[in-house]
């Protein structure tokens, strides 16, 4: 794996979103363009800090969140809190506690459909989208195939997972942020866990095409081949389903985690593209953390 050298972040900071509180994570100049990054499904923070500070190094102000039921934010167990439109809704959140008009959206997987959804019920917040490895109609069935049985197993084996969550919980921190988002993840309770995948499922994953059509800012998807809840011909078809798209084409599930020196200049060539306006608001940064 690539270690490359990682600024910490400016602080790990909350925030309040209706009943529960929110966690997230600043890295970069403050007056630098503002891109706001999710993980995915049951990941957190960790999978995206070596991304965070790669761009924090170009100049761009990186904000990472734990979406709710994820890493250090509130972990619900009722299924209806976990939707994905419910989601979007934390991240215009986030955005509207930092004082940020627009920015960047960006998001792996799970955080990738979050991110679309944004761009649909907000559109005049986002200036562009990074969508690595989004779920769409394609992969849908994958997803289901794969998540439902996971639901069922940490429903019904509950021991197991919280002897697991133990084993989890003596792992100490590595250098590998993705590794660590993983550990990280395996601590959770299977309650917690089973409240996130049922929640998702019974929710609206992924914005219609009739409705993404409709999203006129500069869009880069990044795919890869080989992953049938990824897949590729997901991200082909939202280059063909929204005016501004293009595709990047990552050669494994992980390569813009462990040897992201290929992709990068395509991904910095993207966002020097976009135009830079919004920043965040140092302001609001210190009167409501």
């Amino acid at each position: 794996m690539s270690r490359p050298k990682r600024s910490a972040p400016l602080e790990e900071l909350y925030f309040s979103h209706g009943e529960h509180r929110l966690a997230y994570e600043l890295y970069g100049p403050q007056d630098g363009p503002p891109i706001v990054l999710v993980h995915g499904i049951l990941l957190n923070t960790h999978c995206n800090r070596d991304i965070a500070a790669w761009l924090s190094a170009e100049g761009y102000r990186v904000v990472l969140l734990d979406l709710l039921g994820h890493g250090r934010s509130d972990k619900p167990l009722k299924a209806a809190e976990h939707r994905v439109d419910f989601y979007a809704e934390q991240v215009l959140g986030l955005m509207d506690h930092l004082g940020l008009e627009r920015a960047i959206l960006g998001g792996l997987s799970l955080g990738a459909v979050t991110m679309l959804t944004v761009a649909c019920i907000a559109p005049h917040r986002v200036q562009a989208l990074m969508l690595e490895m989004p779920v769409a109609e394609t992969g849908v069935p994958a997803a289901a195939i794969f998540l439902i049985p996971l639901m069922l197993t940490v429903h019904y084996a509950r021991p197991a997972w919280r002897l697991l969550s133990r084993v989890m919980k003596r792992i100490p921190e590595t250098p590998y942020p993705l590794l660590n988002s993983a550990v990280i993840a395996g601590r959770a309770e299977p309650e917690e866990i089973r409240a996130v995948l049922h929640g998702v499922l019974i929710g609206p994953i992924i914005p219609s095409q009739r409705r993404r059509r409709h999203i006129q800012q500069p869009v880069l998807v990044i795919g890869h081949a080989g992953d049938p809840m990824h897949a590729l011909a997901d991200a082909r078809a939202m280059r063909r389903h929204m005016p501004n798209a293009e595709v990047l084409v990552a050669r494994s599930l992980i390569e813009l985690r462990t040897r992201p020196e290929r992709l990068r200049p395509a991904i910095l060539e993207f966002l020097e593209r976009v135009p830079r306006t919004g920043k965040v608001g140092g302001a609001a940064v210190a009167a409501n953390s």
